[in-house]
């Protein structure tokens, strides 16, 4: 479940986080949510996560070239076609075709980290907040139980909030 604040500032908003951390709410389930890009630290600290869109891309790459070569070579080695002396697996056809599967599937690769490093599809109906495009901060904060929704409920209330809202049903 999300339980999501509505503040009228920033200021406001840094005194609520503060007060929830003070309540020992994991710093981890408490995101921010504002129009304008602010600095990492300025509400909430982000957990340091690294990316990890390279290794798809190389393993796109990878599978790109065995299949690419496979293909390539495959069928050269079951529909042979002699001519002359030359090899029936050729190296120019053959790489070309390898070539363009490990871009393929490179690219492919990098498309699917994308979706799975942005969380997408999202399994997890968020709350939405319009009033954070009209220039109000909003505080969430992920919680497990019924009790400790109402508890953070009633520490953002007490913080300030405007207004607070829940959700956050498991699809």
């Amino acid at each position: 479940m999300e339980v999501v604040g509505i503040f009228e500032n920033l200021e406001t908003a840094g005194h609520a986080v503060k007060d929830l951390i003070r309540a020992h709410v994991q710093e981890e389930d408490i995101t921010s949510l504002t129009a304008v890009p602010y600095p990492e630290g300025v509400l909430v600290h982000e957990k340091d996560t690294r990316s990890h869109l390279q290794w798809f891309a190389l393993g796109g790459g990878i599978a790109g070239a065995l299949t690419g070569f496979g293909l390539a070579a495959g069928t050269a080695w079951l529909y042979p076609l002699f001519t002359g002396d030359k090899p029936i697996v050729s190296l120019f056809p053959v790489g070309i075709i390898t070539y363009e599967f490990t871009m393929l599937f490179a690219i492919l690769g990098t498309v699917f980290g994308m979706f799975i490093e942005m969380g997408l599809p999202g399994f997890l109906f968020r709350v939405q907040a319009p009033e954070v495009t009209e220039g109000m901060v909003g505080i969430s904060v992920l919680c497990a139980t019924a009790d400790e929704r109402g508890r953070i409920r009633e520490l953002l209330l007490k913080a300030g909030a405007t207004r607070v809202r829940t959700g956050g049903v498991r699809k």
